[in-house]
């Protein structure tokens, strides 16, 4: 069986697409496209395991109008993940003042919202809203690629 078959089969690529929040007022002009650059500001990379396959074939988060670009100057959005360690909070605070109005932030899982199991440890500034102003949040440990996909949708509206 191929591999498109096994997964359709586990029902993933078959599953109805999850409930979207309210579109949030921030993103009203983006006209149903998002462009997302990442930042990882000193997480485990379980985040950004999933992250990446928010974006993969499977969930496709590309077809709800987001799409990851290279640089924040083409950015509408930041997905942070991680606690903001010492040496991260400069380049986050940059890459933030480098986009474009409006922009946005979304902190991905819970190390984002309140440092998980990094609190209080040394080298971390502490977590995402400590540095710059956080639009949205996706909680979990990793969140799970549909949830990541759902708030992206949320703010395209798609």
């Amino acid at each position: 069986m191929g591999l498109i078959r096994r997964i359709a089969a586990a029902g993933r690529a078959a599953q109805k697409a999850p409930t979207v929040p309210a579109t949030l007022p921030q993103a009203a002009g983006l006209g149903g496209s998002l462009q997302v650059r990442h930042v990882d500001a000193g997480s485990c990379n379980g985040c950004e395991i999933e992250l990446g396959q928010a974006f993969s074939p499977v969930y496709d988060a590309e077809r709800f109008g987001a799409r990851l670009v290279a640089s924040p100057r083409h950015a509408d959005a930041i997905t942070v993940t991680g606690p903001v360690t010492v040496n991260m909070a400069r380049a986050l605070r940059t890459t933030y003042e480098a986009m474009p109005e409006p922009r946005l932030v979304i902190g991905i899982g819970d190390c984002a919202r309140s440092c998980g199991a990094f609190a209080g440890g040394h080298g971390v500034v502490g977590p995402v809203e400590d540095v710059v102003p956080v639009d949205l949040h996706v909680p979990g440990c990793p969140p799970e690629p549909e949830a990541i996909v759902a708030a992206l949708r949320s703010l395209t509206g798609r």
